[in-house]
Order: C-alpha cells, then structure tokens, then sequence
C-alpha cells in the first residue's frame, strides 16, 4: 500500500487480502467493505483469541499455571520487525535476516545491534 500524505497512516495492523482490507488497532476496528465486519468465521477456519485486560490476563495466568492468550513468542516476534527496521536504519543499509539463528546473514556488524553490554553485576547465561 502507498500512501501519498503520511498523515493518514494510522497505528495498528492492516490485513489486505481478495475481498478487502482489515485494519486493527487499540481503538478499534475498521474494513473495506465494512460488511467484512459482519462476515461470520466458520467453525473450520482459524479463529483467534480475544482479550480485553492484557494485564489480568496475565495476572490470572500466573495465579492457574495457564497459558496467556497472546504468547511470549508472538510478541517476541511482532516486535522483531520494527527492532530489524531500526537496525537497517541506524547502518543505513539494507540487511538479511534468518529466523531460524534469529541472527544477521554475513553481518557481524549488524548481529551487534541485537544486544547491549549489560552493567555488572547483570548478565546472561545463553
């Protein structure tokens, strides 16, 4: 999607697929056509979770040993994207990544951008 006026990029996520668009934020959700918003998930489709108190979600998780209807590993990989983006940026280039090793191809430079020296006594055992 190009956008000509920055201004009309909102925060969130857009889906676009063959029938329209979704897009979903905190404040809400939008379509086009907005009778995407009225179409009803079968029972075989995939179906997400829904959450309204991330926070006591995760509050009642720790209390009942359950799972947290947004995993760790999708927030760890929701947020990898804009932590590449800013990599690319600060070496004003463009750069290859492997999820598999989560680490640059060939680029020892940009592999340092991934962590921080931690301050005595802190450290990590990988």
């Amino acid at each position: 999607m190009i956008v000509a006026d920055s201004r009309q990029i909102k925060m969130g996520v857009r889906f676009e697929g063959t029938e329209g668009w979704v897009h979903v934020n905190r404040s809400g959700i939008e379509a086009g056509p907005k009778s995407l918003l009225k179409s009803v998930i079968k029972p075989n489709e995939i179906h997400l979770y829904k959450s309204d108190d991330h926070k006591q979600n995760l509050l009642d998780c720790v209390k009942t040993r359950s799972q947290t209807v947004a995993p760790v590993y999708a927030g760890h990989h929701s947020i990898m994207v804009g932590h590449l983006g800013i990599a690319a940026m600060k070496l004003g280039r463009k750069l290859r990544w492997n999820p598999e090793t989560e680490r640059f191809i060939n680029d020892s430079e940009a592999d340092r951008l991934l962590s921080r020296p931690m301050r005595s006594p802190w450290h990590l055992y990988l």
